[in-house]
């Protein structure tokens, strides 16, 4: 090898190695505003921070490393002829930049020394500005060693940016015990969400079966909701394209309940009563399943009951091209608003029981952990679960680090003097 090439490879692979730890990370799927007053405009939107017009908005971009070291960051972002001047925030860390002239350009921010692996949150607040906005940004720029392993929501595919920023869906799948799984006419669910874990947009569903899920949203700040829905066997995402023969069919509903269709995730029939749960109670969950074989039809109802309170009948619906029991028995944790997917938000999940047509009850005492497509690509590491005493638990969102692996399976100390007592035939 001549001397002259040896110079050139080198220079080669330090190019390599640097491009390899230089990420691009976009504020569509990756970013949120952290803080904002009363009148501001802001928004993420899929080309990134627009309209940043208000100094006292923060916007907060998110990724995890896996090793401490120095990272060098830029903004992508596109500027007026005015004048403008921010900063950058990365712990303690702050750097000010003043910018001017109208461009699409690639700004260097500066150094940030990382101390320990984990999520990182870098924020954005303007200081004072001439023109209509501070700028409009569209990327992160990431480079230095801890560059490498940077775990964040990467692309577009199939609308992540969306989902990414909805945060990581996770399950409880139940583990029905042999002597009832093929025949669960009945099953039974407490759910307790603690205090200051159920921002808006959280969906803590407690009875979920293969043909349908039941559980309480936070659908406002000042709506929350018990939902009980049921998919079609058609498969579609528009209910009104569902034959005739094939529609969820209500057959009753409580007092107050409203009824309808839903779609976009599947179609089927939905039924929701307004109701003002709170954090930091219990609330029990119970379903029912109903299959003749005659018809090849299945009707499934489910009951809620407060606290301290009575059971309400939410709603009950008739299934076509059905004639099944209750099977594929799960919870889970979800956010579906995604201006609340860096929030954090819990479930505690207890006393879980199934009975047969005769009610005789089998308690369930272990659980498998899954996630959706965000969390299995590693895009949001954020989600947790497990078992502690009695409890189950569903965790997700605020960009905490310690994960539990997926396909993870648990136990949980049985609760066998807790047997539901409800006289099953007197239910309204």
């Amino acid at each position: 090898m001549t001397k002259t090439l040896i110079p050139a490879l080198l220079l080669l692979f330090t190019t390599l190695g640097s491009s390899a730890q230089r990420t691009s990370v976009a504020l569509a799927g990756n970013a949120w505003i952290t803080h904002r007053s009363a009148e501001n405009s802001e928004k993420i939107t899929k080309s990134g921070l627009t309209d940043w017009k208000d100094s006292q908005t923060v916007t907060s971009i998110y990724f995890r490393v896996e090793q401490p070291g120095i990272l060098k960051l830029s903004l992508v972002m596109t500027t007026h002829p005015e004048k403008s001047t921010f900063k950058v925030i990365l712990g303690n860390q702050s750097v000010t930049k003043t910018i001017s002239g109208a461009t699409t350009d690639t700004l260097l921010i500066g150094d940030f020394k990382v101390i320990e692996k984990g999520y990182q949150q870098v924020k954005l607040q303007g200081i004072s500005k001439t023109g209509y906005d501070f700028g409009k940004v569209n990327s992160l720029i990431v480079e230095g060693t801890p560059a490498a392993t940077l775990s964040y929501v990467k692309d577009n595919d199939d609308n992540r940016y969306y989902w990414g920023r909805r945060g990581p869906s996770v399950h409880l799948a139940y583990t029905a015990p042999d002597n009832i799984k093929d025949h669960v006419e009945w099953f039974y669910n407490e759910l307790m969400v603690p205090n200051d874990m159920d921002p808006v947009g959280s969906y803590f569903m407690s009875n979920g079966f293969e043909q349908g899920y039941f559980g309480m949203q936070v659908n406002g700040q000042k709506e929350r909701r018990i939902l009980f829905s049921v998919w079609s066997p058609f498969q579609t995402d528009n209910p009104a394209s569902i034959p005739d023969d094939q529609k969820i069919r209500l057959l009753k509903k409580g007092d107050g309940v409203r009824s309808g269709e839903f779609g976009s995730e599947g179609s089927g029939g939905q039924s929701y009563l307004i109701y003002p749960w709170v954090a930091g109670q219990t609330y029990a969950f119970l379903t029912r399943a109903q299959p003749n074989a005659g018809s090849n039809k299945t009707v499934f109802t489910s009951w809620f009951k407060p606290e301290h309170g009575k059971w309400m009948l939410i709603a009950s619906f008739e299934r076509p091209n059905t004639n099944s029991s209750l099977k594929h028995l799960h919870s889970f944790l979800e956010n579906f608003q995604p201006d609340m997917g860096n929030l954090p938000r819990t479930a505690n999940y207890g006393n879980q029981w199934l009975a047969d047509a005769n009610g005789n009850w089998t308690e369930i005492t272990e659980m498998k952990f899954t996630g959706d497509d965000i969390a299995n690509r590693g895009y949001r590491k954020d989600f947790g679960g497990g078992s502690k005493g009695t409890t189950f638990y569903l965790k997700n969102g605020g960009f905490f680090n310690d994960s539990t692996p997926l396909q993870s399976t648990f136990s949980r100390q049985a609760n066998q003097n807790k047997a539901p007592v409800i006289d099953l035939n007197s239910l309204p």
